[in-house]
This record gives C-alpha cells, structure tokens and sequence, in this order.
C-alpha cells in the first residue's frame, strides 16, 4: 500500500478522472432529477398577461379614491372574467368588472378591489357594487413579466431539475430541456460471510447491508443502478462481475470489502498489479483503505471498505462528487454547518474523523448517533445519523461547547 494519501488528495484523483456523460434533449416532464446542461431559458414572459391577485372587481382606481365604509362608492359591472377567458372589456368612468384569481386584468383597469372591500360584490355577476375600501393604483394586479422574461435563465445550466425547478420552467413555455444522461452504475458486495437480505443468519454470517445501502445512495445521487451483486472472496469472481457490469455499460462500478492487506481480499486480488486501479491509504476514519481507478472501457472502479459505516462515509466523501461530477452538477458537495458539540468523544490520532452524528437545527448542536463510538462496523447507528461530524486530524478529543464542522446527509 503506498504512503496515506489526504482526503483531497485522493478525491482529486477521483475527480481528475471523471468526464461527463453525454447530452440529449429530453421532455421536461421527463427531466427529473437530471443534470441541465444548457441554461433552460423562458419562452415566454411570468406572468404571461397582467391578472388579478384576487377575486374582486377591476376598477379605476381613481373612480374609487373616496371609497371608504362611511363613504361607499358605488360603479356598474359591466363584464364578467372568470379564470380562463380572453376578454378584455372596455370600462368607462364608474365601471367596474367582476374578475376571479388569475384572470386577465382589463386594460382600461389599474387595481383590484377584493370582494372583502366590497358590499355583498360575491351575489351578482353584472348590475351595482358598492366599494367599501379604496384601492391603491395596482393594487393586486400581477403585471405581465414581473417574475421574468422570455429569454430570462428558468434554470441555469448544472443544476438539478427537481420539483421547482420543473414547474418553473413549465411555467416559462419550456418544454424541452438540454440534460446529462444518469451514470450506470454496478453495485458489488465481496465477501464469503455475506447473506442476503431475508436469509437465516448463523455464526460467521452476516447480512449484507452494503448492498441495500448502496443501491439508495446511488439512487438518491441521480444515477441509474444497473446491477447489484454479491461474490464470495474469490479474485475470479470480482474479475467476472465486472465483466457483468462492463455488459451492461456501467460508468462506475463500486465494490465494498476486499480492498485492505488481509489474506482474503478479492477486490485487490482481481485488479492489483494491473496498473488500472490503485490501492492506497487514507488520512480518514473510518474509510483509511480504499481503492480507485479506470478500466480499459473507461469504467470508473471504487474499492471499499467492507463495514457499512466505511461504505457510507466513503460513498459521501468520494463516489457520490464523483457521480455528480459525471452528470455536470455544479455543486458535487453536501452542505454543511458549523455546530457545537453535545457531548464528548474522542478521535482517532492523526486521521480526519466522520463519525456518524444527530444534529439539532434549533439548538445548533451535534452529536454522536450512537453510545458505541466510532467504530465502522456500527451499522445500527446509521438509523439515526442525519449527519457526519467532521474532526480534523490534528484534533485528540472533542468536548461539549467544541464547535465541529457537520456534513448534513438527510
């Protein structure tokens, strides 16, 4: 194994090697959770047309300055605007239109007066109300291109569509949009030990939680999982499933175990020595082994640690940048706080800690999600977690009242 490599040096390594995928015109009702590529741009103006903000009556406001409860100001409905129509009436001094939420203001109106200010306005479509509260000159009257304007950026190239961001840019006239395709990815699980989900467990064997967890976090990163399998700690096996996951175009092929010094490591059996994947060291805790490189087919390989805290801390901190990276998203990180400590805990000798964490927004504190520790292989713990606490490697033990950076991750 070579010398330990900082966390940014090897998600440099990472990301040095990823490019992104192609670009293909899809259906915006068809984008979700992709990656733009291109600047999503309005067809046309928000709001398409001035309207109303309320269901009331469009007036001059000048015809109404003098309206007050004392003072009501009768004028004549002479149309009727429901939501939908087209018209747009003519008004006269001391006319007025009945108008509902959304109907296009008329031209000759300048302000809305609501039902509300009105004297019994709801009860008849056409004939006299009395306003009872004078409007201000716009008063909730939505001008046409006061959110934007045709040509105006709906989204902006490597961001997410999610569910705003659809319905904006369908609220633009957008019906196509320039995306990245969503990265395949293989999902591996090594070891012999390993039981499917479901299976009767029994000394020496272990469910296989990698799997599971993995095939979520792929998915919550926007890519496609092509493949999720278990192989025993055999290299001719790992060998074989990834001739599997090759079949099926993956992008990225993610094993978990085998990739330490031990005596049974498949992962490393299968590729070490190749030149195409490399093993290394890791100033981080858990996560220290891990494996990472390019296959000949320009699949990306991540090599990691077997217990499934490693698998998540290694996921978030490596794979999942790079699975964003390959779509083009402009932000690849998760956000982060700064919060103070909880509790006490102590922290691994010169290795950045990612210990699973519980934070408390309103009170600004974290701290660990479970009794046990730090250990990786603390599966239970992840239940709780919403966070990694971030210690730095210089740091020997955490106190109440510390402030600690926080990845947040749910």
């Amino acid at each position: 194994m070579s010398a330990r490599l900082t966390v940014e040096e090897q998600l440099a390594r990472v990301l040095d090697a990823v490019q992104t995928l192609p670009v293909a015109q899809v259906p915006i009702e068809d984008a979700a959770g992709r990656t733009l590529a291109v600047d999503a741009t309005a067809a046309h103006d928000i709001p398409l047309f001035d309207n109303s903000a309320m269901d009331g009556f469009a007036v001059r406001a000048a015809d109404v300055a003098a309206a007050s409860p004392e003072n009501p100001v009768r004028v004549r409905v002479v149309a009727d605007l429901p939501a939908g129509v087209a018209d747009d009436p003519a008004l006269g001094a001391g006319e007025a239109a009945r108008i509902m939420t959304g109907s296009p203001a008329p031209t000759a109106a300048d302000a809305i007066v609501p039902f509300e200010d009105t004297a019994g306005g709801l009860a008849d479509s056409l004939g006299e109300v009395e306003i009872v509260k004078a409007p201000a000159a716009g008063a909730f009257v939505r001008r046409r291109g006061a959110d934007l304007h045709a040509g105006d950026a709906v989204v902006h190239a490597g961001e997410r569509l999610g569910a705003f961001q659809i319905a904006a840019a369908v609220a633009a006239g957008i019906d196509n949009v320039a995306v990245t395709r969503a990265p395949r990815v293989a999902v591996v699980s090594t070891g012999s030990e390993l039981l499917a989900p479901g299976e009767t467990t029994m000394r020496g064997r272990i469910p296989d939680s990698n799997g599971p967890l993995l095939r979520q976090l792929v998915t919550d990163a926007d890519a496609e999982v092509v493949l999720v399998a278990r192989v025993a700690d055999d290299p001719d096996a790992v060998a074989a499933v990834t001739a599997d996951a090759i079949s099926r175009e993956a992008d990225v092929i993610v094993f978990t175990g085998g990739v330490s010094a031990g005596a049974y490591e498949p992962v490393r059996g299968a590729f070490d020595g190749r030149g195409e994947v490399e093993f290394v060291s890791v100033a981080m805790q858990p996560g220290k082994p891990q494996a990472f490189g390019a296959l000949g087919t320009g699949t990306l390989v991540f090599g990691l640690p077997g217990n499934p805290v490693s698998v998540a801390v290694s996921f978030e901190v490596f794979v999942r940048p790079a699975l964003l990276a390959l779509q083009g998203r402009a932000e690849i990180h998760r956000p982060r706080a700064r919060l103070t400590a909880a509790a006490d805990w102590t922290t691994p000798p010169a290795r950045r800690q990612y210990l699973p964490a519980v934070v408390d927004l309103h009170e600004h504190t974290v701290r660990p999600a479970t009794a046990g520790g730090s250990g990786s292989h603390l599966a239970g713990g992840l239940a709780r977690a919403h966070a990694f606490a971030i210690v730095p490697a210089d740091v020997e033990r955490v106190a109440v009242g510390d402030v600690i950076d926080v990845m947040l991750v749910g």
